[in-house]
This record gives C-alpha cells, structure tokens and sequence, in this order.
C-alpha cells in the first residue's frame, strides 16, 4: 500500500511539474513567468501538504482504531464470562476466548459467520447454536434488554448452563445495527441451588411428617414454628402457639426447671433430655419425653430445637407392667405361704371346736378364736386366688342376675349401716363369656368397699349396668369418704391398704380377675364426695 501510494505520488509529481512548465511557457507572455512559476509552486507545497496531512491523520485514526481494537480485546479476553458481539444480521463480528473455546473455534474461522453457518461444520453444537439464534431473534423482536439461560453441551458429556443478557443495538431508522451479548457460567451455582432446594425438601419432609412434634424457638423460648404433629399430641393449633413462650403451654411447677434448661443449652450449646408433664388442649395432663438441642448457624447458637414424644400410654403400659411383677411375685410367695398356713389352720380350727364342745365356761373366748380362724382362712383363700394362674372356664352367664345376687347378698349387710343400695340394668339380659364365681367376687369386693367407705353416715350407693359397643359397663357410685389421689395411684398395690383391718388384697384380687376377663377397671374419686369405680368386660372374650 505505501509503495503504490510513493509511485503514485513520485509520477504526479512529475506529470504536473512538466505539464505545468510545459503550459506556462507556451501560452503566458515573458514577463509573467517567472511569477507563475512561483505560484505553481506554492501551490504543489500546498496540495502536497493537504495530502501528507489527509493521510497522516488517517494513520494516526487507524492507530488509535487499532489500539482501542486491542484494549478492547484484551479486555474482554480477562473476562471469566462469555462475550460476543454481533451485527445487524446475525454474524459474528467479535468473541472472546471463553466464547471461541466453548465452541472450540479459532479466531480465524469465526468472524462474518451466523450461529447456523457455524453450526454445519460443528455437528456436535449444532442444537446450542439454533438455540442461540431462536433466543437472539426474540430479543430483536421484543427491542428490549433480555435475559435467559442457554445450554452449551461439553464434550465430556456434560451440560454447562449459562446466565445470558442480550443488548440489541438499532440504527436511528431503527434498522438491526447489531447485538452484544453477554453469559455468565453458573453451571456450579444451578448446582448448588439444586443441592440446597433437596437438602430444604428434606429437613421440610422430616419436620411435616415426624412422628415426634417439633418446636422451633428462639434463644429465650419463643416459638417460632411448630410441625402437625404439635397438634395431635397436645390439641393446640399452629396460630395458637405461635410467638407465645415455650413456658406457656407447661404447667407452672416445670417454668423454673424449663428456663433453667434453656439457659443450659445457650451457655453449653449442648442438648437436654427430659421428661415433663404438659397440659392437653381438653384438660387432661400428658407425659411428655422432650430432647432439645441448640440450632447452630455459622457457628453461633440462633435458636432451639425441641422434640417431644407422648409417652403417657408408655408410662401407663410400664406401671400395669410393673403392677403385673408385683402380682407374679406375690402369686409365687402366696402359693407357698397359703399351703404351709392351712395345714396348722386346720388343726388349730378342730382342735378350738373339740375344746368348745367340752368347755362351755369360755364359750365367748372359743367364739372370738373361731371368728379369727375363719378371718385367718378368708386371707389364705385370696392370697390362694393370686398364686400362679390356672385354667379358668368361660361359660356364658347373665352379668344381671350375678349382680341381683351380689346385691341381694349385702343389703342385709347394708342396712345395718343405715344404707341404701340401687341397682339399675339397661338392658336388663346381658349375657357374657365369664367364670361367675369370680365376677360375683370381684363386685362383692367393689360393694363392700362401698359400704366400707360409706358406713359414717347415711349413704347410698348405685349399681348401674349398661352395654356400650361390644362391652359391658358397670359403674359403681358411692358417696363416702372418697380416695386421695396418693391413694388412687397405689389402688392394687398387694398389701397396701388405708383400712385398718385391710389386708391390700381386696383391689389386687379384683384387678387380677378384670384382667383375667379381658377387661379394664377404672377409680375415680374425690374425698369427701364418693367414689366411682368402672368396670369394663368384653361381652365376647377370645379363646
């Protein structure tokens, strides 16, 4: 180019000073020639400078064109991200060497090209190059800055996702004038949004359908959210619990050893087990067994996590457990005692009825002696009734006529001590599977134990008999002395009784004959005010 550009000038330069001497000198007269010739020459220097000048400008645009052209690529070849640059129509005027390594081009083989005329020579991108263009043509339509993801493939099999914003630029006549175009890889951070949004569907799924209910409180035992099966232990809705404090819903007795447990686990962020009782939405007290332990966000306690499990019918199963021990072990020990008690009982009883016979001076003596025998002999048979358990058989009897009997049996009885005795059937021929002669045992010890506790005062005791489902009710009321609630939790307990003369052998008796029959016995009684025991049997017992 500078050679053709110094021939061209070096042959015009001499075609003008020869052209232009020749010119002078043929038609202008002598004395105006060598002034011409001046001025021709002025104006050569002249034209020649304008054309130094015009073309020295030229390279100094060109250069700093050219430089601003290597800033700019440099630039944009520092950058991390993918960067094209194309024309109105479509054609690759500039990229990057994220962009031509992510297509494995050179950068000799790309420029002036669209995405499909790429795309045929590069089968293996040929679907992330149609892509590119449909996403490309969209933003020219909408006119408008966009954004979207579009998906490279990689030649190791997998997939790189990039976060892609697209500029187009127009012409004033609004003509295509070309489109920047700018991605960001974010295979890694789709990834981990993946990985997070599973490990947030997992610790969702383990508090909504725990078995336990869960608690999220604050440092100082505000609840902060609850899991559904908070409400099926305790009947308290998710609302109604929500920025109260844990100590809200316990019972007063257990806020001091709550907040002192919760200060425990902020200064030792370590966890707590314990067992509590917790108020039930209907009233009733549960058993609850909580494990809490502290929430630790970047290495900072920022709250509490509590489970708790309902352990009331647990705690219920271990006691009947425990009950079911005590009556194994006293059957064992009342087997042996009853048999070596008998044998000199026998004797003793023949020995004070011979004496009796022959001696009616202390007839009053032999009386006493006799009734403490026979007292002596009625323990032995109930510590006989707890020895190992036998066969029993079940026969069908009518529960109404076995209490008729029981009844008609302690009216006399009752009487004497100015009380009366109601009974009440519905319906009145109830037939079960039982062994009566027990079940006449286990309701002359609740009757009696009815007078027993009615016998200060005028009383009256009901005996009602209802049919609920598959079940035979009886509900025995009394309005005696009453039971304290020390005493309701030991009823059963063998040799435990708050009678004087007791033997604590009555209720254990009952209780194993209940049991025997498949049923349930239920006290509850308040002092002062009476009694009311419920017996519950099983209409048809299986084999």
């Amino acid at each position: 180019m500078k050679t053709k550009f110094l021939l061209f000038y070096f042959i015009s330069s001499i075609i003008w000073i020869y052209s232009t001497n020749y010119l002078i000198e043929e038609f202008i007269t002598f004395p105006y020639v060598s002034l011409l010739l001046r001025f021709k020459e002025i104006i050569y220097i002249g034209l020649t400078t304008l054309i130094f000048y015009y073309f020295i400008r030229k390279i100094e645009i060109l250069n700093s064109s050219q430089e601003d052209k290597e800033r700019l690529s440099t630039l944009i070849n520092s950058m991390v991200d993918f960067i094209n640059f194309k024309d109105g129509k479509g054609r690759w005027i500039e990229a990057n060497d994220v962009a031509l390594s992510l297509f494995d081009l050179n950068r000799d083989n790309f420029r002036g090209k669209t995405d499909i005329q790429l795309g045929e020579n590069r089968e293996f991108y040929k679907s992330a190059f149609a892509y590119c263009m449909a996403s490309d043509e969209e933003t020219w339509k909408s006119g408008q800055i966009s954004r979207v993801e579009e998906f490279i493939p990689i030649k190791d099999g997998t997939v790189k996702t990039f976060d892609t914003i697209k500029v187009p630029l127009f012409y004033e006549d609004g003509e295509r004038k070309g489109l920047v175009i700018i991605g960001r890889d974010i295979t890694e951070k789709k990834e981990v949004d993946r990985l997070l949004k599973e490990s947030q569907q997992q610790y969702k799924s383990l508090f909504l359908f725990s078995q336990d209910m869960i608690l999220m409180m604050d440092l100082n035992g505000g609840i902060k959210n609850v899991n559904p099966q908070f409400k099926t232990v305790t009947g308290y809705d998710e609302k109604e619990v929500i920025n109260k404090n844990i100590t809200d819903i316990f019972p007063e007795d257990f806020k001091e050893e709550i907040m002192s447990d919760l200060a425990e686990i902020r200064q030792y962020q370590s966890h707590k087990n314990c067992e509590m009782e917790l108020i039930h939405k209907d009233g009733h007290t549960l058993i609850v067994e909580c494990t809490a332990v502290p929430m630790i966000i970047n290495h900072q306690p920022a709250g509490i996590i509590c489970y708790g499990k309902d352990v009331t019918k647990l705690r219920l199963a271990e006691e009947q457990l425990r009950r079911a021990e005590k009556l194994s072990v006293v059957g064992e020990l009342s087997a042996s005692v009853a048999h070596e008690i008998r044998n000199p009982l026998t004797s003793l009883k023949g020995f004070v009825q011979v004496l009796e016979s022959d001696d009616s001076k202390h007839q009053f003596y032999y009386q006493i002696m006799e009734e403490e025998l026979d007292r002596i002999n009625h323990i032995v048979s109930e510590l006989l009734l707890l020895a190992k358990p036998q066969e029993i058989k079940f026969i069908e009897s009518d529960l109404h006529n076995i209490l008729f009997n029981v009844i008609s049996l302690l009216k006399t009885e009752a009487s004497l001590h100015n009380i009366t005795i109601d009974f009440t059937a519905s319906p009145k021929n109830l037939s079960i599977l039982c062994e009566p002669n027990q079940l006449k045992q286990l309701f002359i010890n609740l009757v009696k134990n009815a007078i027993e506790a009615s016998a200060d005062g005028d009383g009256a005791i009901t005996v009602n008999l209802t049919k609920e489902n598959e079940e035979a009710v009886i509900v025995v009321t009394d309005n005696g002395s009453g039971i304290s609630d020390e005493l309701l939790e030991r009823l059963g307990e063998p040799f435990y009784s708050s009678k004087e003369k007791g033997t604590g052998l009555g209720l254990t008796v009952s209780y194993k004959i209940v049991q025997a029959h498949g049923g349930t016995i239920h006290f509850s009684s308040e002092v002062e005010k009476g009694t009311v025991v419920t017996v519950k049997l099983p209409i048809k017992k299986e084999k």
